[in-house]
């Protein structure tokens, strides 16, 4: 986790500190105004999040799956960004190929 006022990251690093821990999520960064990590999820796989205490945003990095946020459902990919009010129930499903997301939580995620 990376606390300091700058820092140049690349996202094979993070991805690559990530596989090592054998862990689905790998915070990489936080302050008081946000957090930020990399969140995977195996093709077939499935999805265990619960609403959080914090305003989300989404950035799919490698991937595809569907996402259901609230009443809303859409197929994400490559590119895709999605932002998620606190408390709203959301989870990927139906995912064809490995997902890589970066995940943005403001205020960082208790």
């Amino acid at each position: 986790m990376i606390e300091a006022p700058v820092r140049f990251l690349e996202i094979g690093e993070v991805a690559a500190q990530r596989v090592r821990r054998g862990e689905d999520y790998l915070e990489f960064l936080r302050v008081p105004a946000m957090s930020a990590g990399v969140y995977t999820l195996p093709a077939g796989g499935a999805d265990p999040q619960k609403p959080h205490n914090e305003d989300e945003m989404y950035y799919v990095v490698r991937g595809r799956a569907r996402m259901q946020v609230g009443a809303v459902d859409r197929a994400i990919s490559p590119g895709s960004m999605i932002f998620v009010a606190v408390g709203v129930e959301h989870r990927f499903y139906d995912i064809a190929e490995d997902l890589v997301v970066l995940v943005f939580f403001a205020p960082a995620e208790t």
